[in-house]
């Protein structure tokens, strides 16, 4: 069944930064190429710097990922000692603050966090939170930008690898779970879970601000039980790749396997 065609494909080469639009890419188990191929490592803590934690690590959405300083001056805009790295350290941990918490009290507030490891879902050694592949649609942008107070919202945000132009519902995406997405000639992904969304949209993204309805919006209206973990806040979906592939801005998108009513 045809559900879209690719709107936009971004990847973001390091961790936390802005990411960069292409437009076609490899997709293989490990993502989009050059796909979160690098990080920043706290070397006082030995984590992973990750702007869910928006205390330690917001400047981070300010930096460009095609662009990286060297260790010495990046350390110098983050004011902790760090280096960048293109392998996990066995055992890396990211930190990430509780949402709701960082909307009631500020981005510089000291608030309670969770800890956990890196890709749960993806190859070993890589460096995403959980799966290789984030998408969104354009009707679940949209719908967040109709529900909140200024009218819009900027996928970028949300940091998606793929932005799929639909017209189906807004939250489709809750209903592919479980499904597979065949996407252009070769590309076949698995649709593993909703994405639930953390502090990163609210904060300010190079020359976007700070805006907290990007999470706030999305709790109210789309809170989901992802993976038995509780009701959260979720827009978009999680991915695996269950055939790698080239895509291109225009494929063609088609839901192959799988649909459930979200």
């Amino acid at each position: 069944m045809r559900i879209g065609q690719v709107e936009t494909l971004r990847r973001y080469p390091v961790k936390s930064m802005l990411g960069e639009e292409v437009t076609a890419s490899l997709v293989t188990e490990r993502g989009l190429a050059g796909d979160r191929v690098r990080a920043v490592l706290d070397v006082a803590t030995g984590k992973i710097a990750s702007a869910k934690n928006p205390r330690l690590w917001r400047e981070l959405l300010a930096l460009r990922g095609d662009a990286v300083p060297g260790d010495e001056e990046l350390s110098k805009l983050l004011g902790r000692d760090v280096r960048l790295v293109d392998v996990p350290p066995e055992g890396a941990t990211l930190e990430r603050s509780v949402p709701d918490e960082v909307l009631d009290q500020g981005v510089e507030a000291e608030v309670a966090f969770t800890a956990s490891g890196l890709g749960g879902a993806a190859p070993e050694g890589t460096f995403f939170d959980f799966a290789p592949v984030h998408l969104i649609t354009t009707s679940t942008l949209d719908r967040i930008g109709e529900l909140g107070a200024r009218g819009t919202m900027e996928a970028v945000r949300y940091r998606p690898n793929l932005v799929i132009a639909t017209e189906a519902d807004a939250f489709a995406e809750n209903g592919w779970v479980g499904g597979e997405l065949e996407i252009g000639d070769e590309l076949v992904l698995g649709v593993i879970a909703p994405t639930p969304r953390c502090a990163v949209p609210t904060l300010a993204h190079g020359e976007l601000p700070r805006d907290t309805g990007a999470l706030r919006t999305v709790a109210r209206h789309n809170r989901v039980d992802v993976l038995g973990t509780g009701p959260q806040p979720c827009a978009g979906a999680y991915a695996r790749v269950l055939r790698p592939g080239t895509i291109a801005r225009g494929d063609e998108v088609r839901l192959i396997h799988g649909l459930k009513r979200s």
